[in-house]
C-alpha cells in the first residue's frame, strides 16, 4: 500500500490512481473529482495536496509542474529522503512492519506507549456529531485503503484537542477552533469548481509568493511525519517549514488492504509547540485578525459563513486575507467562486460543516477585488447590511403588534420574541442574496437598480413573512382583522421611512 507505485487513489473517471498520477493528471488538467471524500474531507484533502506538491517542487528547485507521473515520483522521494533520512517509501506506505520508522502521515513509535484498537476510518476521522451529517461512528466495516487516506489526511491536519492526550494541530486558534479554509476557486464553464485548475493555481500561488515574511522558516521541517517525536517532547514552531504537513495523533496502520485497522495512543505533549501563535503561522487559507494586540486565526465556533461573517472578513479591514484567497493581479477575468468552509466547533464537541460558496462575477474579477473595488465593496456591503436591519427591525414591530392583538401598548419584550422565526426567515432570504446585488451595487453604472433590486426583495420578503406569522401566531378573533390591518400599516410606515418600499409600491 504504497501511494508513489500502488493505484490506491480513485477519480471520477472510474481510475485508479497512484499520488505520482494524481499529480500528473491534475497538471494536465484531467482529475475532477475523488468519489470516495467526504464532504469534510474535501479541504483536507486539497491543501494536503498543495502543500505537498509546492513542498517537492520548492525543495528541488523547481516552479513548473510536471506532466509526468516520474517526475513526480522522484521529487516525493527526494522530499521525504531528505526529510527521513531514508532513501526507501516508508513514509508513502500505508503499514510499516518496523514501528521505529514513519509510515505515510505516522510518526514513528517511540515506545513505551499504550495503544487502543481503531476498528475503521470513519472512527479514527474528525468526531461529526451534527444530524445533517448522518455518520454514525464506526460504519465504514468495508472500507478500502483510500478510505484510510482520507481519514488519515483528516484527523492529522484538520483535528482539535480531544481532551488528555490528544492535542489538536498548531494552525487554528486553541483547541476547541478548526482550521478555517477561505479561498478562490476557478469555475468551469458549468460553474462548478474546477478541481484540476484549482490545485494548480494554490500551488503556483505558494511558489510565487514563497518569499513572504511569516513566523515560520523557509527550508525548515517540512513533512512532520518522518522526524522523532520523543514521549514529553514538542517541535519547536521556529524550526518548521510555512507549508510543513502537520501530525497532531500518534497513529499507525496494520494489517492487509481487505483488512486495515488502525491503532492510537495519546501524547504527553503536542507535537508543535506554537500555542503562543494562535493558530497564525501563515497558513494560506486561513484568515487571521489583525485589529488585535496579538494576531489571531479564524474561530468559527458555532456559526457560519453568512453575509455578516464574510463581509467582516473580506471588507472591513480588520483580517489579513490569506493568500489563496488574493487575487493576483496578472490573473484572467475567468470566472472565479469564493470557498468558505470550516467544521463548526465547540467545547469537546463538533456542529457540523460550514460551508459556503459564492460565484464571482466577471467585471468583479476584473475590477481588482480586494484592491481597486476593496472600498467600494465595503460601502455598498455596508449599506445593505444596514438595509437588511430596517427590515428587521420592521417586521419585529409588526409580527410584535399582531402577537398583541394589535394593542400598541401591549407590546413588550415577549411579543418580540415571537417574531423569531418570521426574522431568521427574512436574514436567510437576504443572506441568499446578499452577493448577487453586492457586486452590482458597487458598480456606479448598475448601482441604483441593485439598490432598488435589494430593498424590493427585502420588502417582499418582510410582508411575506408577515402574512405567515398571521396564520402562525394565536390572535383573539375578536381583534384578529384590527391587528392584521395595524400590523401591515406598521411594517409599511416603518419600510416607507426606511426608504426601502419604492414609491409605487408605497402608492398601491
Amino acid at each position: 500500500m504504497n501511494l508513489l507505485t500502488d493505484h490506491l487513489l480513485s477519480v471520477e473517471d472510474g481510475r485508479r490512481l497512484s499520488l505520482p498520477e494524481l499529480f500528473a493528471a491534475l497538471a494536465r488538467g484531467e482529475a475532477q473529482g475523488f468519489p470516495r471524500l467526504r464532504a469534510h474531507q474535501r479541504t483536507a484533502w486539497h491543501m494536503f495536496r498543495v502543500q505537498l506538491a509546492a513542498l517537492a517542487l520548492d525543495r528541488a528547485g523547481r516552479t513548473d509542474l510536471p506532466a509526468t507521473s516520474e517526475a513526480w515520483a522522484a521529487l516525493l522521494r527526494a522530499l521525504s529522503a531528505a526529510e527521513s533520512g531514508d532513501e526507501g517509501d516508508a513514509p508513502w506506505c500505508l503499514t510499516v512492519a518496523d514501528r521505529t520508522k514513519p509510515a505515510f502521515l505516522q510518526p514513528p513509535d517511540p515506545g513505551g506507549l499504550k495503544w487502543s484498537a481503531v476498528a475503521t476510518p470513519d472512527a479514527l476521522d474528525l468526531l461529526i456529531t451534527a444530524r445533517n451529517h448522518d455518520l454514525k461512528a464506526e460504519v465504514a466495516a468495508d472500507a478500502a485503503p483510500e478510505d484510510w487516506i482520507y481519514a488519515l489526511v483528516s484527523l492529522q491536519t484538520m483535528e482539535g484537542y480531544g481532551g488528555k492526550s490528544n492535542y489538536g494541530i498548531a494552525r487554528m486558534n486553541g483547541g476547541s477552533s478548526s482550521r478555517a479554509f477561505l479561498g478562490l476557486v476557478p469555475a468551469r464553464g458549468d460553474g462548478y469548481p474546477d478541481v484540476a485548475a484549482w490545485w494548480r493555481r494554490d500551488v503556483e500561488r505558494l511558489l510565487a509568493h514563497r518569499s513572504e515574511p511569516g513566523p515560520l522558516t523557509r527550508g525548515g521541517l517540512a513533512l512532520l511525519w518522518c522526524h522523532p517525536w520523543p514521549e514529553g517532547r514538542s517541535l519547536r514552531v521556529n524550526t518548521i517549514d510555512p507549508w510543513a504537513i502537520e501530525v497532531c495523533r500518534r497513529v499507525r496502520l496494520a494489517g492487509t488492504p481487505s483488512q486495515l485497522h488502525a491503532e492510537r495512543a495519546g501524547s504527553a505533549a503536542a507535537r508543535l509547540d506554537a500555542k503562543s501563535l494562535n493558530g497564525a503561522l501563515g497558513d494560506p487559507w486561513a484568515p487571521v485578525a489583525i485589529d488585535e494586540a496579538q494576531p489571531k486565526a479564524l474561530t468559527l465556533g458555532e456559526g457560519r459563513f453568512d453575509y455578516r461573517r464574510l463581509v467582516a472578513l473580506l471588507f472591513a479591514g480588520k483580517w489579513k486575507v490569506p493568500l489563496a484567497a488574493r487575487l493576483d493581479g496578472d490573473e484572467g477575468a475567468d470566472g472565479m467562486l469564493l470557498l468558505a468552509e470550516a467544521l463548526s466547533r465547540g467545547n469537546s464537541k463538533t456542529d457540523g460543516l460550514k460551508s459556503r460558496l459564492v460565484p464571482l462575477p466577471r467585471k468583479v474579477v476584473a475590477g481588482g477585488w480586494f484592491s481597486v473595488r476593496a472600498e467600494m465593496l465595503a460601502r455598498a456591503a455596508g449599506q445593505q447590511i444596514q438595509e437588511i436591519a430596517y427590515a428587521d427591525a420592521a417586521l419585529r414591530e409588526a409580527v410584535a403588534l399582531y402577537a398583541a392583538d394589535g394593542d400598541f401598548v401591549e407590546v413588550g419584550k415577549e411579543e418580540r420574541q415571537r417574531a423569531g422565526p418570521a426574522r431568521a426567515r427574512l436574514d436567510a432570504a437576504a443572506d441568499d442574496a446578499f452577493f448577487d446585488y453586492l457586486w452590482d451595487r458597487a458598480d456606479a453604472v448598475t448601482e441604483e437598480a441593485a439598490r432598488i433590486g435589494f430593498c424590493t426583495l427585502l420588502t417582499e420578503a418582510a410582508e411575506w413573512e408577515l402574512e405567515r406569522a398571521f396564520a402562525a401566531l394565536p390572535c383573539a378573533a375578536l381583534f384578529a382583522a384590527r391587528a392584521r390591518v395595524r400590523a401591515r400599516r406598521r411594517l409599511r410606515n416603518a419600510l416607507r421611512k426606511a426608504e426601502l418600499l419604492q414609491p409605487e409600491a408605497a402608492d398601491a
